[in-house]
Order: C-alpha cells, then structure tokens, then sequence
C-alpha cells in the first residue's frame, strides 16, 4: 500500500547527497521534455490524494506490494501512473475495481530507501492518462496469499480548448486574482502563492495550481483532473474559489462582529454563533466544544442503565450538531442536564442498628408505638436481606397528629435521604408523570423532582395529603401513582419527559391522609395502611413537655427566661383552649403564651422566675373558648349525644327533636345529608311500628309532627353511624323519658330494629373519652374494633356492646319516673 502524505506536515528529508525540499505547492518544476510513454506501465493507487500534472508531491510507500511496484519501476526506468480509490474506506491496497480509471503518469524525482525497506519518493506529475484496461502482472515466485501488483493499458489524455481564447484569458484572470484575494485573506495559504500564480502564463497549469490547494474533496479534486476542456477547468475552478472567498470573508465578518460585542454574556453568545455561522457555510461539523464534553463526561459518571445512557448519547450527538440558535438547542440540553443529574446508581448506606433507630424515633415522637414497630421491623429485615424493596406504607389519621414528621424521623432513624411532594389538589396526571419534551416549558414529574432533589436512589420519599388528589380532563393522578407504588412494576417507572425506565424499587414510599374514602381502591390496596388516631389528654400533656414548649421557647426567644408552663396550666388550654385530635392548635397556644411572656420581658415588667398556672390563662389568652355543654343539656327529654367522624379526628355531636301538633309529618335540618336523612326516617318508622311496646300513643305520630335537628347547622353531616342516636332521640321525646348525659352512642339501624357496625370507632373512643363521657354505646360487631384500642385510652370509660335498638334503648335512656 502507498499513502500520501500532506505537504505541509512533511520536513525537508536528506535524500542522497543533497538535502530536497518537498513542500509540494511551493514547487512547481517544468516538468521535462514529453517522451514517449510506454503503453503499459505500472499502477500505484493512492488513498484520500489526487496529484495534478507539473506538482510534485512526496510519496510513502511501506507495504510489500507497493514496494515490489517501486522496485520494478527502478529497475525498467519506466514512468509510473498513479491513481486514486475511489472509496478511502477500502481495506489493504486498492485493486483494479477500487480505483478511478483517470489518473497522472509521473516520473520519479527523488527516492531515499530506508533500513526496514519502505521507501520515500519525490514524484512530479507527467500528464493526464487514463487507464484503458488493466493486465496480468509480471511478477514471478510471489509469497503466498500476495497479490501481483496492479499494471494496465494507458493512454495519454489531451487536453481541449483554445488556451489563448479571450473567454480562457478571461477566466484565467479572475482565477488568478481571486485566488490572490484568498491568499491575502485566508491564514492557512502561504503568500508565495500569490506571486507564483500571478506568474503562471499557462491556465492549464494555473487552474492545477489553484486546484490543488484548495480545501476540496477527493471527488472534487477528480472531477477537476478528469476535465480535459481548459475553460471548463477554469470555471469549475473559479466557482470553488470564489466559494472559498466567501467562507473566508463571512469567518473575517463574524470576528469582527464579535470584537465589537460588549459584555461576557454577550460574547460568548457570538462566539457561538461564529462557530455555527462557519459550520453552516462550510457545511462540516466541528470538534465538541467544551460544554458538549463537560455533559459527557456527567452523562458517563451518572452511571444510566444501558436503555437510559443510550438515549442520553443519541440525545448529545443530536446537541452536538445543532446550532445555538436552534429553537431545540435548549430543551435537549435541559433534558440532558436532568439525565445527568438523576441518581441512577447513586445510594445512601442504610443504617441498621434496630435500637440506635429506636432512640432516634423516640427522641421525634412520643407514643404512636404501632408505626415505631413497623419501621423497626423493616430495619430488622433489611439488615437480613439487603435488596429487600421499599414497602408502602400510609400513615391516616386527623391533621396535627405528626405524619409528615413521622417521615422525617424515618429518613433520619434509617440514615436515608428525606424528599416530600404535596398532592393535595393534584388534579393533572402530568403532574405525577411529566410532560412530554414537546411541550413548551415542559418539565419531568413531580417524583422524578423528588428524586433529583434528594441526590440517592434509596431516599423516604413522603406522599402527602395523597387523599386530596383530584382529577379533570387532564387525567387522573391517582391512577398514575398506581406505577409508582406498586413495588412489582415500580422498577421500571416511565416518566413522559424522560422516555426511558428509572427505578423506584429502592425508594420508601410513606403516604399520608386524613381519610381513605376518597382514595381509588386500586390506590388503597397498594399501600399498607397504617392508621394513627387521635391524642389523649395525656398524651397531649406529654407532648406539650416535651417538644411542643421547648419548641416554642426557642422559636420566641425565651430559652434564657426562666419560664415555667405548669401542667394544670396545659391541661386547661388543652380542654378549654382547644378541640382537636392532634396538637397544631395546642402548639399555637403554647405559642401564643411564649409570646406574652417575651413582650413582658421585653417592657421590663418581670423580674425573676415567671409562673404561668392555670388561674393565669384568662389574662394571657382570653376566655376560654370551649365549654362542656354536657350538664347545660343534660336531663331533657329529647336530647341524645351521638358520636361522630371527621377528618380532623372524632367528635360528639347533640341530636335533638321535638314534636308539635300536625298530621304525623317528619322535619329534619341542620344540613343532613341524604344517608343521614334516609337513617332518621329508619328511626321514625321503627318507633312507629314499635309504639305499642315503648308506651307510646299511635296518634302521637299521625297527629302530631316531628322535628329533629343537629346543632351546627352550618356543618354538613352525613352518615349511617347516628342511626343510634336519633333513635335514642325520638325515642327519649315521645317515652318523656331522657338520656343520660354520661352516655354517647354510635352505630347504623334498620328497620328490623338491628344495630350495624360502623367505621371511626377508636377515633369515636377518644372523643367520647375528651368530652367527659363516661360510657359509650357500640355495636356489637365493633368490638374487634376496640379490641385495638390500647388499654390506657379505655381507662375511666364504660363500653356497651348492643346488637338490637330495643338493646341500645336500655342503655342510653333513664328509667321511666
């Protein structure tokens, strides 16, 4: 194989005696005396090389074949036709099908032979020739598998056109001066040119010269050798001159432009566009800038699963190509920017230790002992199998009563990183899944997010509010959450943005919620409910000690008074000052008193310990704002307590009817809703049939009218669960007979005087229980419900299990006078 190297990254070589300068296109010989050409001769292809007639050019030639060809042509002291392949992708030396028939006959100038037997040649081209047909090599004894070298049949090429025409002087001048202007604009063309093509008499030899130092192809530079037409030389020329003109010129342009930008923003913006404005008129692509590499090289250390890391490089390559300016140039460098920024194979180490885990959420959290054993467990099973996946879990329970903190504690009891989205009033599935990278602005989900802003693959990623998610006719999120925690398809989690899987498996999901009837079913089988009720008094009061007043203290700057809350103190804002499951009220009013104190503190009318009790309330909150209302209705026929659920926790609730003359109408207000009403008209109608056996008159029902109300009217109520007591009700107004005070009830009813189960029962419990009940009524079919509840929040309550209305009716009215 022989090769071509370019002339201006070869030096001054010593061949023979005499040192030969072989820079090609500084050195235009005459070439000698035309001989006459021997009709064979031998064929010497070259890769990625065209020489022209009367230039020389310096040779390498190193394979075995090659050098057999040199070899022969010293020794027979023939010309020798060189050609070019036609593809520079073929492999080993070119063969007679490879090449291109037109070539140039040279003669050999110079040869310099070296030790290991390669040979370097100065070759100056002779004339135009084309090959007619390739023959049998003359070669004898040749090594196995070695191929003869090529020889064929040429025939010297003449070329036409009046060369003295006034169209050729023409054409010859513009190249000429054109090519000067590129010369004196362009950094990469010696000056010498300049002089040595305003010289050249000949166009033949001029449109060579000019040709062989412009930047062209090898199909150009061919289709240039193969024009015998002088003029049609000349112009072909002249257009890749005139082409290379302007490239030069927009290049000198655009620097300038850039000089003249200020700012750095600004100019680094223009060197861009100088780039891209070089790249479009050249039509080649550059090397990678160093933006391009900076990605690769993050896109390489993010360690991507192989589907992700190839689109990522599909994606860069398309980067790559593209113009600044492009309108997709920037969102495919934010999508790579994401790629890269995900945690793909990033982890935290997880901490194993059982009791060190224990500690920590008992130092964040008092009591809440069932969802403490459950992270134990599962710290406990993955100290045993280390790919075990994340569970899903669902902490439900009325607000303030520390879900979300919980998930904090877990992260921080785990050693994991802790993210946090909010899905209360979700209403768009792109919000959970992405949006499209066709859209303007678009962004990945709001899970990706999480996963990108905790930094590992292994976070507590906590769902909140999962309850509250709606949907429109953008989608329903609920429904894309079902990829999301599901642990058998969660490992290949499909984000809209990012196109590719990311894997979730790792990922400890908590969701929370206020309630579960608004969850989808499919939603609500995923998850591993775990549900957290309200706080007693006295887990209040503890709470308070521990972590609501020292919080509090040190939020209002009163950590250096000495500052002390008694217990009655708490225990009062705890029953007067607020009504609720949790302790977010509880903690306002702890609150509110540092707040009073440091004002006080602060005008300098302290001194000393301060005290606040119980007596002092009043003074520095205000009247208290909940009263019992248990002994102002107690003893009033008419009058029952029921039980209730809420989102914020349980709840007492009063039913009250009363009755006047009519025709046995039923009346009920206070915002009922339609299964509330449907329970009272059960309990109408069950008394009704039942009159006879409570003492109680037929007339009075189709004589008179019945009204029945539930106070906080401006409360919607709905439900099965006060059945119950609007019997109790109805029942205590038309007997005369009343309900004790003491007593709170709950439980559906039919019509064939039974008493059905209902939800809320331990939520129910501590109501009763924080309202001064002291004996409740459930159904009987509740009592595994209770049986959950723990021991300590039964204390001081009676529980009365019933299973018929004739049953409840025994516990919840007094006896008849």
């Amino acid at each position: 194989m022989s090769e071509h190297e370019e002339s201006q990254e070869i030096l001054p070589e010593e061949i023979g005696d005499e040192p030969v300068d072989v820079t090609v296109r500084s050195d235009v010989e005459e070439p000698e005396e035309r001989l006459e050409v021997p009709e064979t001769l031998a064929v010497l292809p070259l890769k990625n090389t065209v020489l022209f007639p009367t230039l020389l050019a310096p040779l390498l030639v190193n394979t075995p074949r090659s050098r057999r060809l040199i070899d022969h042509v010293l020794l027979t002291k023939e010309r020798l036709f060189l050609t070019t392949a036609v593809s520079r992708d073929v492999e080993g030396s070119p063969d007679a099908e490879d090449v291109y028939r037109v070539g140039t006959v040279v003669r050999v100038v110079r040869m310099l032979k070296f030790p290991d037997g390669s040979y370097r040649l100065l070759v100056q081209g002779v004339s135009r020739a084309r090959v007619k047909e390739f023959v049998p090599g003359v070669e004898k004894d040749l090594p196995a598998g070695e191929k003869p070298f090529l020889r064929g049949r040429v025939e010297i090429l003449e070329e036409s056109g009046e060369n003295d025409s006034v169209e050729t002087a023409a054409l010859a001048r513009n190249v000429s001066e054109r090519f000067a202007a590129l010369v004196a604009e362009s950094p990469k063309l010696s000056d010498e040119l300049q002089a040595l093509a305003a010289n050249l008499d000949d166009p033949a030899r001029l449109a060579d010269l000019v040709a062989s130092n412009l930047e062209l192809d090898v199909a150009q530079r061919q289709a240039v050798l193969e024009t015998l037409e002088v003029p049609g030389r000349l112009r072909a020329v002249l257009n890749e001159v005139v082409r290379a003109l302007e490239v030069s010129q927009i290049e000198g342009e655009i620097r300038e432009k850039v000089q003249s930008e200020m700012g750095r923003t600004q100019r680094e913006y223009m060197l861009r566009q100088q780039l891209e404005a070089i790249r479009r008129e050249l039509g080649e692509s550059e090397d990678e800038d160093a933006e391009i590499d900076r990605l690769r090289e993050r896109i390489d250390a993010a360690g991507m699963p192989e589907e992700a890391f190839a689109q990522a490089s599909r994606e860069l390559e398309r980067l790559a190509q593209m113009p600044t300016a492009a309108a997709e140039h920037g969102v495919i460098r934010t999508y790579l920017e994401w790629m890269a920024d995900l945690p793909w194979a990033k982890s935290s180490e997880d901490r194993h230790d059982v009791e060190g885990a224990r500690v920590i959420l008992d130092e964040d959290h008092y009591g809440l002992e069932k969802v403490k054993d459950r992270i134990l467990e599962y710290i406990a099973v993955l100290s045993l199998k280390r790919d075990l996946k994340g569970p899903i879990l669902c902490f439900v329970g009325p607000p303030g009563t520390g879900k979300t903190s919980l998930g904090r504690s877990i992260a921080r009891a785990l050693g994991r990183e802790f993210a946090r989205i909010s899905l209360g009033g979700v209403r768009d599935e792109a919000e959970i899944r992405g949006h499209r990278r066709t859209y303007v602005g678009a962004l990945p989900g709001r899970i990706v997010q999480g996963m990108r802003t905790a930094g590992v693959n292994n976070p507590v990623f906590l769902l909140d509010e999962v309850d509250k998610i709606g949907q429109d006719y953008r989608g329903d999120p609920s429904s894309a959450l079902l990829e999301v925690l599901d642990p058998e398809q969660n490992d290949t989690f499909s984000d809209h943005y990012l196109e590719v899987p990311f894997d979730l498996s790792q990922v400890l999901f908590i969701a929370t919620a206020n309630r579960m009837d608004t969850v989808p079913p499919a939603l609500h089988d995923r998850m591993e409910v775990i549900e957290l009720p309200g706080y007693t008094e006295e887990e209040k009061l503890e709470i308070a000690r521990r972590f609501l007043v020292p919080r509090q203290r040190e939020a209002n700057g009163v950590t250096d008074v000495d500052l002390v809350i008694t217990d009655e103190a708490l225990r009062t804002v705890i029953a007067s000052y607020t009504r609720e499951a949790g302790v977010r009220n509880l903690e306002r009013e702890v609150g509110a008193l540092c707040r009073k104190v440091a004002r006080r503190v602060a005008d300098g009318e302290t001194e000393g310990p301060i005290r606040v009790d119980a007596e002092a309330l009043s003074e520095l909150l205000g009247p208290i704002r909940f009263e019992p209302e248990l002994a102002e209705r107690a003893g009033k026929p008419g009058v029952a307590v029921g039980l209730a659920w809420t989102p914020a926790g349980g709840d007492i609730l009063f039913v009250e009817s009363t009755d006047m003359p009519g025709a046995g109408k039923l009346r009920l207000t206070g915002s009922l809703g339609d299964v509330m009403r449907e329970s009272a008209e059960a309990a109408r109608s069950w008394l009704h049939s039942h009159a006879g056996h409570l003492g109680v008159a037929a007339s009075g029902f189709s004589e008179r009218d019945l009204h029945l109300h539930v106070p906080a009217g401006a409360v919607p109520k709905d439900g099965p669960s006060a059945g119950v007591a609007m019997v109790t009700s109805l029942a205590s107004l038309l007997t005369g007979r009343a309900a004790h005070p003491d007593v709170a009830m709950t439980g559906e009813i039919t019509l064939r005087g039974k008493v059905l189960p209902v939800g809320g029962i331990k939520e129910k419990v501590l109501a009763a229980r924080r309202a001064g009940i002291r004996r409740v009524v459930l159904p009987e079919r509740n009592q595994r419900d209770v049986s959950e509840i723990q021991p300590e929040l039964l204390k001081g309550l009676d529980v009365e299990y019933v299973g018929t209305i004739d049953e409840a009716l025994a516990h919840t009215l007094a006896a008849s006078a």
